[in-house]
Order: structure tokens, then sequence, then C-alpha cells
């Protein structure tokens, strides 16, 4: 009876002592350097995170001209974020430099390369088209579907939110309208600062760290350090937010996939300002 109280005691520690279950955050950190003899790279990250969207970090050198090259049944969103290059269609000529987007859209003849001596660092990301989607698209402007949506960061639409502080500069830099149920944006600021906490059950989310980016996220009970090009995803309708410590840099993109059209109604809490 003695050694069977024992163990009783001993076993309710154990089971005390273990936390409560919380979702981890999947996190991913990119690869940014190349072998001597290498002039490509490509990594599909976050495998399977997000239904029917597909993450890839690819890296190439000024050997090599990358032909754009349509992913049937798939949207597709390059973020370049480091290296300098040009990109060519039409006869037009885009100067490609970090933290700039692209989207081919319907155009079929793009290609890029970097300037010589240099490397191009970027992120595909194709987004499966479902039925409804592909019908909602026939009622977006035609300038968003049938031409090149090329622009800096820099260059984008700033924003207000009620979570964020009034020194942090947030950007659109993909608007809805463009590609179904997708949307995307920058947030920087100089710490002590903070993303406050928030949910969406409305939707799918990936961070992806810029350049100097230190900053915590936090999701329900879990934490998670996230560095300069890293890619991370919140788990869906967590309670998270993100915090960056005195004289470290936020500076990231956030990437809203949502579950339908519906949740776009999320996008009305970002309020537009002229820069």
């Amino acid at each position: 009876m003695k050694i069977k109280y024992i163990f009783s005691i001993v076993t309710t520690l154990v089971f005390c002592s273990i936390p409560a279950y919380s979702q981890d955050i999947p996190i991913e950190f990119l690869s940014m350097d190349l072998e001597s003899n290498q002039h490509t790279q490509n990594k599909i990250i976050l495998s399977n995170e997000i239904d029917g969207v597909i993450s890839e970090h690819a890296t190439i050198t000024s050997d090599v001209t990358k032909q754009v090259e349509v992913k049937t049944g798939y949207k597709l969103i390059y973020l370049f974020i480091k290296g300098y290059g040009q990109l060519s269609s039409g006869g037009k000529t885009y100067n490609i430099v970090p933290e700039t987007i692209m989207l081919p859209n319907n155009v079929k003849d793009i290609s890029f390369t970097p300037i010589k001596n240099d490397t191009l660092h970027y992120l595909k990301i194709a987004v499966l088209q479902t039925e409804l989607d592909k019908e909602d698209i026939k009622t977006f402007p035609e300038e968003n579907t049938n031409n090149i949506y090329f622009k800096k960061f820099t260059d984008c639409k700033s924003y207000t939110e009620p979570i964020k502080s009034p020194q942090t500069t947030s950007r659109t830099i993909l608007p809805n309208k463009y590609i179904p149920r997708v949307a995307m944006g920058t947030v920087k600021t100089i710490g002590p600062d903070k993303v406050g906490a928030h949910e969406h059950a409305m939707l799918e989310q990936l961070f992806l760290g810029l350049s100097n980016n230190h900053t915590i996220v936090y999701a329900d009970e879990a934490q998670v350090n996230f560095p300069e090009y890293s890619l991370l995803h919140i788990p869906r309708g967590s309670s998270h937010s993100v915090s960056v410590k005195a004289d470290n840099e936020m500076y990231y993109v956030w990437m809203d996939f949502f579950v339908d059209k519906d949740g776009e109604e999320w996008l009305k809490t970002h309020n537009t300002k002229d820069d």
C-alpha cells in the first residue's frame, strides 16, 4: 500500500509538471549562401503548411536568366528580398531592387537576371485557384490581371491599424482584387514597440522577416524568435502578436490567404492614408 501511495504521488507530480499543450509556431530559416560552384538554388519552404499555397525560396547568380513559367491552376507572386537585377517583358525593362514585388498575372514573356556579379534571392508564392476563384477574378479590373504588377515595397500605399503604434509604418504591397483571397503588406518600426494581440479565424497567414528584422512572435502560449530572412506560419485562429526590443528593428511581410471571399472584410480594419 505504501509503495502504491508513493507511486501515485510521483505520477501526479510528473503530470502536473507537463505544461498545457499549445500549438507551435512553424518557422524556417532561408539559406542565403551559395557554394562557390553553385549558380542556382531552389527550396520549398514550410511545405504543406497551408492548403493550396506553395512557398519556394530561389537564389540565382548573374550567370542565370530566369524565365517566368506559368503554373497551371495557380497564381504566382514573386518577392525579391535581396540583390539587384533586371526584369524584361514586351520590350520593357524593370529594375529589381531589394524588397520588390512582382505578379506576372496573364503576361507570359517575362525573364529576369541579377546584375553582373550579384545574386538575387526571392520567394515565389504559388496560390491554387479554386473554381470559385476563377469566377471571382472575372470581376476584377482588367488592368489588375492582364498587366505585370511590379512595385517597390516603399512605393506602396501606407495604412494605419488600431493594433499598431503611431510610430509603425505599414504598407499594402498587394491589395486584394489582384489575386482572389490574397493580400500582402509590410510592417516596420523601431523598438521598443509591438503589434498588439489579435485573432483572425477567417485567414491563414505567413510572415517573412526582411533585412534587419529582429523580433519575437507570440501565438497563444507559444513564442519564437523571428530573425531576418525567415518564414513562419501563424497558427490559424490563434491570439498572436509581435514585439521588438529597444533599438532593434521590426520589418516583415504579412501574407493573408483568406478561407473565402467574405473573409476579406478583415481588410477594412486597415485605414488607408496618403503619404
